[in-house]
């Protein structure tokens, strides 16, 4: 029961039905603006909605709160697939805010998530400025572009040439397509293994929604038969008194080379009639942004993405490798799961960690927020100490868990949840 301040007294939290998923999605789409869904995207998400992970808030015959969760596997540092429970569907009515309901849904979806024995829960945030009070880190960014084509040029490496593209229809090469994205998921933290259903997401295209661009495109770079490489997009076209200006809406991109990347990457820069790349979610140190001739002309700008929280501190910092050798012990604060709390000794390297209970002296301590930060190796505890949210108690331990909790590719998480 979560307690409603307000009218003192209690709303009920419980697993949704499977008959009341029709007005527990209302009031989700109510909650974000209450503009209806096309039928096609809203019978997909239906179709990866784990109803058993889904809770609703009543009061009394109203329902006021909806949280769910999906059950992911999550790459991280040394391309191991963790078990993450990815948050999602989170709203509440506007005519009981203030009342404690997230409270209560947050309470019981993160002991939910311990009970089930999986180490992680992340999310993206439609405001970040509400999950750090549950222990909730920024742990990956992206990237949005808008590049001039007309004025930027790209240098491609060597054998770009030997790569041949073709367009292809994107449900037809579907199959090709997750085959390469499954090669790339362990080799970058914060990809997720896609679970079944989740490959239909790629393709959905409802006409309202196109916003005046094509049909879903799909090009696919192949190299001695095998496909190297995808891009999908659509191509919104417009038109000036000096002619052509179209923009390219770039979908989604992966390669599994250099010359791929590159290849597929110069195709959308040279498509007729545009002027405009329009690139959305993209890895912060993504190569094609060494490649052009004027960044600034790509208009970059880094947006917060994924948002992890370790449900199970031990259990989430022995699912990960370590880039050089640590021995570290951390004094975490967890007000909010207070299992988590106290100090944890980690020793781990490149091939495997520890991580257990102690009452050795700490040298490092932060809350759980700044390990989820710190987690997936896109944010130095150097940087994070700098911010005063990490104390260094032993002299060179800052320094040496740093370097041991990054990675050498910037996390990603590819798509929205």
């Amino acid at each position: 029961m979560g307690t409603d301040l307000a009218r003192n007294r209690a709303t009920e939290l419980r697993v949704v039905r499977r008959e009341e998923l029709d007005s527990w999605y209302d009031h989700l789409i109510r909650a974000f603006g209450g503009v209806p869904e096309p039928a096609e995207e809203r019978q997909l998400w239906y179709s990866v909605t784990e109803t058993d992970r889904s809770i609703g808030a009543w009061d009394g015959d109203e329902l006021v709160g909806t949280a769910g969760a999906f059950g992911f596997r999550m790459t991280v540092p040394g391309g191991a697939p963790v078990p993450a429970a990815g948050v999602t569907m989170v709203s509440v009515a506007a005519t009981h805010r203030r009342r404690g309901v997230l409270t209560s849904m947050m309470r019981r979806q993160l002991d939910d998530v311990r009970a089930w024995g999986w180490p992680l829960a992340v999310l993206t945030a439609s405001e970040p400025v509400i999950y750090g009070r549950f222990g909730y880190g920024v742990a990956t960014c992206h990237v949005n572009a808008e590049i001039d084509t007309s004025r930027v040029r790209l240098s491609v490496p060597p054998g770009t040439d030997d790569v041949r593209l073709r367009y292809a229809a994107p449900a037809d090469v579907l199959d090709v397509c997750e085959a390469l994205y499954a090669r790339r998921v362990p080799l970058r933290p914060g990809m997720l293994v896609r679970q079944p259903g989740w490959e239909r997401m790629g393709l959905l295209d409802p006409q309202s929604e196109r916003n005046g661009a094509s049909p879903l495109q799909c090009v696919l770079a192949e190299r001695d038969d095998e496909v190297v490489g995808y891009a999908r997009f659509r191509v919104r076209p417009e038109w000036e008194a000096a002619g052509p200006k179209g923009t390219v809406v770039l979908e989604d991109l992966e390669a599994v080379d250099p010359a791929a990347h590159a290849a597929v990457w110069r195709f959308l820069f040279d498509l007729d009639l545009t002027s405009t790349i329009d690139a959305r979610r993209r890895p912060v140190d993504e190569p094609w942004q060494y490649m052009v001739s004027d960044i600034r002309r790509c208009r970059l700008l880094v947006r917060d993405s994924l948002h992890v929280r370790l449900v199970d501190v031990g259990a989430a910092l022995e699912a990960r490798t370590y880039q050089t050798p640590v021995a570290v012990v951390f004094e975490v604060e967890d007000s909010f799961c207070p299992w988590n709390a106290g100090r944890w000794r980690l020793t781990g390297d490149t091939k495997g960690a520890s991580c257990q209970r102690t009452e050795d002296a700490a040298d490092l301590a932060l809350s759980v927020r700044e390990l989820g930060t710190a987690y997936l190796g896109g944010v130095s505890l150097v940087s994070l100490a700098a911010a005063g949210r990490v104390r260094e108690l032993r002299p060179g331990a800052l320094a040496e868990a740093s370097v041991a909790f990054g990675s050498p590719v910037a996390p990603w998480l590819p798509h929205g949840f």
